[in-house]
């Protein structure tokens, strides 16, 4: 990303003292489609990092759905939501990844996500005390990983180049990502996890969020944002995930977010906020997201809990992280803007 005039999106202060400020780029999506708000350069690319999942996982499902193959049925309910989401390596994460990788008649060997442990501190804990290692089964990606093996064997693809951006799972994944956004990918890097990473500008991130809420019932577009919604601790974890707890305080409202500052939230009745932080912190991600969707109109207000991240001094809150969202950075509203 280029030295661009980001706006000013969040602020931590201690006492009284603004101790930090975010500054990145947000846009909301109204209905319509329209965009109701914007601040920054919601238009420049960016890399979406892990908000992609639920885009990744609906090629997936499409891709399988389309097979003569009894994997058509697997990708559902917890199975579907664990591909679409960043888990956080609980024994009943694994289980459900070990069920895709079962189904597929493969065992967690052919996975090509790093080894890693378990981003769930109990669980993590557990596994260094009794002397297990790290593994690529726990790592956050591995029902995203799994998932796209799954798409492979049902469709007679090969499995071992899997994440090779020419292999057909991941031409997929690409067809699905712009269809959605509404615009060519415009870069292909490499995420954290190993799989191939699509760029879009956030504002077709926003539309990829509102696509799947506004989807017709039924639809593979429909299913993956139920799936989410039903499953939300199996698209984070069961113990203080941003993306989980979000998704359990407003019903209705489907969330991913991804590495360096990057989150996509959709709520039942069609809004869509794509947010990014260019200092690649996520703590003040749902902040903005909410203080956002509520500026333009959605329907947010049942979780003041996360409107504030507190600050503590002493292991007391002295002060907090509040979203202060500069709307004069660009362009701050627009009538009817595709």
């Amino acid at each position: 990303m280029t030295d661009r005039p980001y706006a000013e999106l969040a602020r931590v202060t201690r006492n009284g003292f603004v101790e930090s400020r975010h500054h990145g780029s947000v846009v909301v999506l109204d209905p319509t489609g329209a965009v109701a708000l914007r601040a920054g350069v919601p238009d420049e690319p960016v890399l979406p990092r892990s908000t992609l999942k639920p885009v990744q996982a609906l090629a997936c499902l499409t891709a399988t759905a389309a097979a003569d193959s009894p994997l058509a049925g697997v990708l559902t309910g917890p199975a579907l939501a664990i591909a679409a989401g960043s888990h956080t390596g609980d024994d009943r994460h694994v289980a459900v990844v070990r069920e895709l990788l079962t189904a597929a008649g493969l065992t967690e060997d052919a996975l090509g996500c790093p080894v890693d442990w378990p981003e769930d501190e109990a669980t993590r804990e557990r596994l260094i005390r009794t002397g297990e290692r790290r593994s690529r089964i726990r790592m956050n990606c591995s029902g995203k990983h799994a998932a796209m093996l799954v798409a492979a064997v049902a469709r007679g693809w090969s499995t071992p180049d899997y994440l090779d951006p020419a292999h057909p799972v991941q031409r997929e994944i690409a067809a699905a990502v712009a269809r959605l956004a509404g615009t060519p990918v415009s870069t292909v890097a490499v995420d954290g996890c190993g799989a191939p990473l699509f760029g879009l500008p956030l504002t077709g991130l926003a539309r990829t969020f509102q696509a799947l809420v506004t989807a017709e019932p039924g639809s593979a577009e429909a299913r993956v944002a139920e799936a989410m919604r039903r499953h939300p601790e199996h698209v984070g974890g069961w113990h203080g995930h941003p993306n989980t707890d979000l998704m359990r305080a407003l019903p209705g409202v489907l969330a991913k977010g991804g590495a360096e500052g990057v989150l996509g939230v959709a709520t039942p009745d069609g809004y869509a906020v794509a947010v990014k932080a260019i200092d690649g912190s996520p703590r003040a991600t749902t902040v903005i997201a909410l203080a956002a969707l509520a500026e333009a109109g959605a329907a947010v207000d049942g979780a003041p809990e996360l409107r504030r991240v507190p600050v503590l001094g002493g292991g007391e809150p002295v002060g907090a992280v509040t979203a202060a969202i500069d709307w004069t950075a660009g362009p701050a509203r627009t009538e009817k803007e595709d």
